[in-house]
């Protein structure tokens, strides 16, 4: 039962669907052995912070009901069996703690929420319009400020790779969750590389898509223009298939993105041609070095890149300074969220040092941190004149072990932070869309990972050459090996 549990979990979102449409297994046969993955290692993992179980089977029964109705009505000749439902029909998805799902609590990661939500986010009720199963909400740190899975309330979430060391975060919970197998794909946020930095520690295909792309409903924006949300995936394929289904904003977004031309998985059809590839080790935030392994992850890459027939360069990015309209709008948001909460007074230590920051940051300080980064979009914007994307590493450290947060201070914290957003915490404040893409793994026998920018609403550039990596380097076959608590 364990060896099939894990064939059905690892087999991605794309091909769980495929499964179920075709009656080769049910919906509450994903959701039992997901259920029994997440009994199993979760324990020792700290992925999920609630797991949904009845009311997942539940939703399982209701879209097997559903099939076999469909299936009826096929057999009576009124149409095909399937033909009404979504692409995701009866697949289990997590969902980071910060988006509100219908009968639970958002915590944001700590005590200071209590009471259930109402209503779903729009991007879950997106997830379940299409057919998907959501099987529990993930860990985060408090309101998603660190690049590390530790809250003093809901525990430590584990690197499946080595549960000594750090899923990276704030979406560590989503990631450790799809890189151990307990689920196929899961929700997360990036607000300054919350989706790029976990997908890296563990492995995963992790795109942040132009602002404004997936809403953020019911609030109006995440971390104001900093914060996208966006799916942490085991392949290009699953991430462009839940692109398919999330992408799309409503009259409560503050921003909107242009609308793609075609369908993300269509898109991956074409082959992206020949394109100018620019790669720099240079991190956007000085004072910082990146990992010697990190760096011939990257020149591995560009010889990838070369192969597959694309003009690849190394160039130096004169990268705009971010670091004022980052600081601006990360204590605009996280004031913002706290003053949502009902238990102010249970924040932890850390959140109320941030807040005591925010304070001295009024809120046309953001407004004009928003304006800045808009300029500075325009700046980088001038990088891509002479390439179409630019390759990067995703972070400049390894993996740190657990505990980064343990005793810190708001100082310490940021300061052990800064080497993890040192390459991705720019294209938050300017809006591009970036990835992480696996990239082998490093002696210590944690994965690697390099960054793809692209141009502003040119996700799917990004994608198809993602894509084309994935093919020519296949990574999702290689599976961590998890011990049962």
């Amino acid at each position: 039962m364990d060896s099939d549990d894990a064939e059905l979990m690892f087999q991605g979102v794309e091909r769980q669907a495929e499964l179920v449409r075709t009656g080769k297994v049910t919906s509450r046969a994903l959701v039992e052995a997901a259920l029994r993955r997440i009994s199993r290692f979760d324990p020792a993992l700290g992925a999920f912070r609630v797991v949904l179980a009845e009311q997942a089977l539940a939703e399982a029964d209701a879209r097997d009901a559903e099939a076999e109705g469909d299936a009826e009505q096929g057999d009576a000749g009124h149409g095909d069996a399937g033909q009404g439902r979504g692409p995701l029909h009866g697949v289990p998805i997590a969902v980071k703690d910060e988006l509100d799902v219908a009968g639970q609590v958002t915590t944001f990661g700590g005590a200071a929420n209590q009471t259930p939500v109402t209503a779903d986010s729009e991007a879950v009720r997106r997830l379940r319009a299409a057919g998907a199963v959501v099987i529990g909400k993930t860990t985060m740190p408090e309101f998603g400020q660190w690049p590390f899975t530790e809250s003093d309330t809901h525990g430590t979430a584990h690197n499946p790779w080595d549960i000594t060391r750090t899923p990276g975060g704030s979406s560590g919970g989503s990631a450790a969750a799809v890189a151990a197998g307990l689920v196929g794909a899961a929700l997360g946020g990036d607000g300054g590389g919350s989706i790029r930095i976990p997908a890296a520690c563990c492995g995963l295909f992790g795109l942040k898509p132009q602002r404004g792309r997936v809403s953020t409903a019911p609030n109006a924006h995440l971390w104001y223009a900093l914060g996208t949300v966006g799916p942490l995936t085991r392949s290009v394929r699953d991430a462009a298939l839940l692109y398919d289904v999330l992408a799309g904003t409503t009259p409560a977004d503050r921003w909107s993105a242009r609308p793609v031309t075609t369908g993300w998985l269509r898109a991956l059809e074409t082959p992206p041609g020949r394109l100018r590839i620019g790669y720099s080790a240079k991190p956007a935030v000085p004072g910082v070095r990146p990992h010697p392994e990190h760096v011939e992850a990257m020149l591995e890459t560009v010889r990838a890149l070369r192969e597959l027939g694309h003009d690849v360069r190394e160039v130096n990015p004169r990268y705009p300074d971010a670091t004022a309209p980052f600081a601006a709008q990360f204590c605009g948001g996280v004031r913002a969220e706290a003053a949502a909460v009902e238990r102010p007074d249970l924040l932890e230590a850390r959140t109320r040092s941030t807040l005591a920051l925010a304070r001295l940051v009024p809120e046309a300080a953001v407004e004009r941190g928003i304006r800045a980064g808009e300029r500075l979009a325009e700046r980088a914007d001038r990088m891509f004149t002479t390439m179409d994307l630019l390759l990067t590493p995703v972070v400049a450290a390894r993996p740190r072990p657990v505990g980064a947060l343990d005793g810190a201070g708001l100082l310490t914290a940021l300061a052990r932070s800064r080497p993890m957003v040192a390459y991705t915490a720019l294209w938050n404040v300017t809006g591009h869309p970036a990835a992480s893409v696996p990239a082998g793994h490093g002696t210590d026998g944690l994965p690697l990972a390099v960054q793809l920018v692209g141009r502003r609403d040119d996700e799917v550039s990004v994608l198809r050459v993602a894509a084309q990596l994935e093919e020519a380097r296949p990574w999702a076959g290689r599976r961590p090996r998890l011990t049962a608590s």
